[in-house]
């Protein structure tokens, strides 16, 4: 259920460098460049609400209030992607045909 409240997001100098980073790297998962853009919109000094932030960058908002909670609770590294249940690759990537 979402909060009514979104959490305060206050980004250290180093973190918003580290965000701008990830999300203007031409290599970065466009996943991740999305969670980046919504930090970097969650720490301006407006405070968005997660409506606010959903409507500027075109995603839901329980998106945007899912990404503002992990970042709270794990930092830059709450960003990644949870490994996926089931049963692990018994063949490796580049082998696949």
């Amino acid at each position: 259920m979402p909060t009514p409240i979104a959490p305060r997001i206050s980004l250290a100098q180093n973190a918003q460098a580290d965000l701008q980073a990830l999300a203007r790297a031409h290599v970065t998962p466009q996943a991740l460049a999305l969670r980046a853009r919504i930090l970097l919109r969650a720490g301006e000094a407006d405070n968005p609400t997660n409506l606010n932030i959903a409507q500027d960058l075109g995603c839901s908002n329980l998106t945007v209030g899912k990404w503002r909670r992990r970042y709270q609770a794990q930092g830059l590294a709450g960003l990644q992607d949870a490994p996926r249940p089931g049963r692990p690759k018994t063949i490796a990537s580049p082998t696949r045909v």
